[in-house]
């Protein structure tokens, strides 16, 4: 059964909030976690075509002039389909991330055979607690090492990478050897108040 410790976390810098309307991808980040080490990172600008907003500009630092020289969405795309073949993959609230990921590999014919945990819903059932349970407040919460830069691809791929093996190290503490990554996409699904039962029955 596939470890949660071996998995690629990711994360999408995007000129909005849905492909549906019209969105791309402007930035992708990840990071290959083997038994719970960084051996492989993938970071690339992607010029998806058309302008970003002024609000995306500065919310990202992402701007229209860095994007004019990078390839475009297809290219790196195709190059991160290869990235993340055969292996599971994390994001911090995945939902989002997925729907552009699904949609950008759609558009060259790519997949991918990977399952997907959301970080966030994990961490809402693990760390009840946190204040928040958006990235830069977790991290904060959590003492996780950081340089301060969030909203650019890697460093959010860095980050959640953290979060995830201080969650996956948790389990580990409660007594359950290696937690599967079934079992981390199992919490995400679970109510609050049934977390402790499940967690017991391991």
């Amino acid at each position: 059964m596939p470890s949660a410790n071996s998995v690629i976390v990711l994360d999408f810098e995007t000129t909005g909030l849905s492909p549906n309307m019209g969105d791309r991808a402007i930035e992708i980040g990840a990071v290959k976690l083997v038994d719970g080490e960084v051996v492989d990172t993938f970071q690339q600008l992607m010029n998806p075509g058309f302008r970003v907003s002024s609000f995306i500009e500065s919310y990202t630092g992402i701007t229209n002039n860095m994007l004019t020289h990078a390839p475009c969405c297809e290219e790196v795309m195709a190059e991160f389909a290869e990235f993340i073949q055969g292996e599971n993959l994390v994001a911090h609230n995945a939902s989002f991330d997925k729907r552009f990921l699904d949609d950008e590999l759609e558009r060259i014919n790519a997949n991918y055979s990977g399952e997907f945990a959301c970080s966030l819903l994990v961490s809402r059932r693990l760390n009840q607690q946190a204040p928040s349970h958006k990235l830069g407040d977790l991290v904060r919460h959590m003492n996780i090492d950081n340089d301060g830069v969030f909203h650019r691809a890697l460093a959010d791929a860095q980050m959640t990478a953290k979060l995830w093996m201080l969650m996956v190290s948790d389990l580990e503490q409660r007594g359950i050897d290696l937690p599967s990554f079934a079992l981390m996409q199992k919490i995400g699904k679970t109510s609050k108040a049934a977390v402790e039962k499940l967690l017991a029955s391991q």
